[in-house]
């Protein structure tokens, strides 16, 4: 079963290199010295939504058939620091090693008044996810340990899996050293969304409920977004996740990873998702 799984993880990333080359290539062709017109379905939805395709990296793949679509050529392979998309390896490595019970165990505000509104009051560990709320995880983090951390992110490959020195250990995902990419991003989701991570099923159980963003008819969608905002360097917005679609034109699951300059900070979040939901429906994965 290991084998299998690291021959597996191995594939996804393989085809993830494979269409970042091609993308490479072809821009290093003459042809592209000449403006053509956008016909990219993934470039089309990001434009739509104030999304410049130079300066972010969509990818999205399906995991029946391994069919891949990626805008931003090298920048999909690029790292950057996870901010809060990190609350999903976070929350599945705190249920598995029982830093929290579950996701009905609750924690007190301090009343220290932070950015967030709905962050200032006692609140449960499924809603603490949701809300992205910042101060919850800088006790349930080190709740985990460092050693269980390096070891986790490692078996998840997540990206460079760094949580830095001891004094990081409540800042390593929102400043860094840890990074991650679009492209590593999928591969861990497709892992995830495939149940194969090494996880017990009660994990699973407990954690996929908690990244439901949407429901329909026939599908479900499961994300989460994230914002890195460290003076003096260029924010970066996140929404990842994946839609499982039972129906519609192209039944499947398509993991997803977005990443995007912010250079009008918290103004332009709502485009992450919307960008990202704007190219599955063009693709014919949402209705």
């Amino acid at each position: 079963m290991g084998r299998a799984i690291a021959v597996h993880k191995q594939g996804v990333l393989a085809g993830l290199m494979a269409a970042a080359a091609l993308l490479l290539a072809a821009c290093a062709s003459p042809v592209c010295c000449v403006p053509a017109p956008v016909k990219d379905p993934l470039e089309q939805a990001l434009l739509a939504e104030g999304v410049n395709p130079a300066r972010s990296a969509l990818v999205i793949y399906r995991l029946e058939d391994e069919k891949l679509w990626a805008s931003g050529g090298a920048r999909i392979r690029e790292r950057f620091t996870p901010a809060s998309t990190s609350k999903i390896p976070h929350a599945l490595l705190a249920l598995e090693t029982g830093a929290v019970t579950g996701p009905e165990e609750r924690f007190e505000w301090d009343g220290e008044t932070r950015f967030a509104a709905s962050w200032n009051e006692d609140q449960d560990f499924a809603a603490a996810f949701q809300r992205s709320t910042v101060w919850i995880y800088q006790i349930v983090v080190p709740r985990i340990g460092a050693e269980r951390l390096r070891e986790g992110l490692a078996a998840f490959d997540y990206g460079n899996a760094d949580i830095g020195g001891p004094g990081q250990i409540t800042r390593y995902w929102l400043e860094g050293p840890l990074a991650i990419s679009a492209s590593e991003q999928v591969a861990f989701l497709s892992r995830l969304a495939r149940r194969t991570l090494p996880l017990s099923a009660r994990t699973y159980e407990l954690a996929l409920p908690l990244m439901v963003l949407a429901e329909g008819e026939g599908w479900t969608l499961y994300g989460k977004t994230g914002w890195k905002s460290v003076p003096g360097q260029t924010d970066i917005g996140w929404f990842v996740g994946w839609l499982e679609q039972a129906g519609g034109e192209a039944p499947g699951t398509y993991t997803f990873a977005l990443n995007m300059d912010m250079p009008g900070g918290m103004e332009e979040a709502p485009r992450r998702r919307a960008a990202v939901e704007r190219a599955l429906r063009e693709i014919g994965a949402m209705p």
